[in-house]
């Protein structure tokens, strides 16, 4: 993870699966201020581009605030963008990404690999 005094960038990793075949994704979160936006971008399908409302909700349900209340533009990339990235199983490692960009959660990604779907009540 790359830090910085602002706590605007982060990355932790993720994984898409198919059937026996496993790809490591980098989620990478960068948040900057401006008019609130929440994009999610690198060949997503419409689960993980619906990963924003789930993971706002379960943030704030877990007692943070919610990326929706504040006014800075979250941008998320999936990468490598060549890889389409399907199912809800990206919501916990986006959720991690965008607490450690915020400076809301500490914690060393290195090695691991974070796989889940989030439930609104987090």
């Amino acid at each position: 993870m790359l830090y910085n005094s602002h706590m605007s960038f982060s990355k932790v990793y993720s994984a898409q699966t198919s059937l026996l075949n496993v790809t490591p994704i980098s989620v990478e979160t960068d948040i900057s201020r401006g008019l609130h936006s929440f994009n999610i971008v690198g060949l997503a399908d419409k689960a993980v581009e619906e990963a924003r409302d789930r993971v706002s909700a379960a943030i704030k349900n877990s007692g943070f605030d919610s990326p929706k209340s504040k006014n800075h533009k979250i941008i998320i990339s999936l990468a490598p963008a060549g890889v389409e990235k399907e199912g809800t199983h990206f919501d916990l490692s986006i959720a991690l990404s965008y607490l450690s960009a915020s400076g809301d959660l500490e914690f060393d990604p290195e090695g691991k690999i974070f796989l889940g779907e989030l439930s609104l009540d987090g």
